[in-house]
């Protein structure tokens, strides 16, 4: 790896791991870097999920005092395993261009559910309004979905939890933005694992890329503590339909 090429992947990384703590989708800035300096589409992939992961460390460590109980979290975590597993594992064992198709509208679909989410809630019922075993079950069942995502292919990850937390969690968007980075950190740890043991990794440009995302998810998520609810609401929904839109132009070029 060159110079220019290290260069390209360390801005890459800063950016990302800031973007992942604001909203997500830094992975659609660090996997085309990746792409950029040589790597075929999958080992750039697994790669950049390994990459990414200190970052989603990082803006837990920036968010943490927005986190629930360790009684709640423990009940989340290990389905958000047991789902990452499920989809790195998809990941690995199938062509992924079915699934370069579905995943534009997943993301533009969970945009659209954060973007309408009052409306939604009128409709299918606020949480506080849901008995606690029905509450369980929604909230676990959106977890499980964004964490096979999460391992299977990640960018918008953060997009697509937050969306659908916010629809089933009565909660601030703070709060589900902090629930977020430690799910999507766990989602992390699970790739790193499995692509680690099982994936092509490039270890040089995760050596470059980690680090700065490590840095710029601690700065991000100390930025999101200081966004008035709507303009965080706001950011999320434009970057997510940003985001829908290049992947959907990205599968169907």
């Amino acid at each position: 790896m060159d110079l220019p090429h290290a260069a390209l992947l360390l801005a890459a990384g800063l950016a990302a791991g800031t973007v992942n703590a604001v909203a997500g989708g830094g992975s659609l800035i660090t996997f085309p870097a990746m792409i950029a300096v040589g790597l075929p589409p999958v080992p750039a992939n697994v790669s950049n999920s390994v990459a990414v992961f200190p970052g989603y460390v990082a803006s837990v460590a920036g968010s943490w005092m927005d986190l629930p109980s360790r009684r709640v979290l423990a009940r989340l975590v290990p389905t958000t395993v047991l789902g990452t597993i499920a989809g790195a594992l998809l990941l690995l064992g199938t062509p992924a261009r079915a699934f370069e198709v579905v995943v534009p509208f997943l993301v533009l679909g969970a945009t659209a559910v954060l973007a309408f989410q009052d409306p939604l809630r009128r409709l299918v019922g606020h949480p506080r309004d849901l008995s606690p075993r029905r509450r369980t079950v929604t909230v676990q069942t959106m977890v499980a979905l964004g964490s096979v995502y999460g391992g299977y292919f990640g960018a918008a990850l953060g997009v697509m939890l937050v969306a659908g937390l916010a629809l089933v969690l009565d909660a601030t968007l703070a709060r589900v933005s902090a629930i977020k980075n430690l799910l999507s950190a766990v989602v992390g740890l699970t790739t790193l694992v499995v692509f680690a043991l099982f994936g092509p990794v490039n270890w040089a440009a995760v050596g470059v890329v980690a680090p700065a995302t490590l840095l710029g998810g601690y700065v991000g998520a100390r930025v999101v503590r200081r966004l008035p609810p709507v303009v965080l609401k706001t950011l999320i929904v434009v970057f997510g339909t940003v985001i829908g839109l290049h992947l959907l132009w990205r599968a169907l070029v």
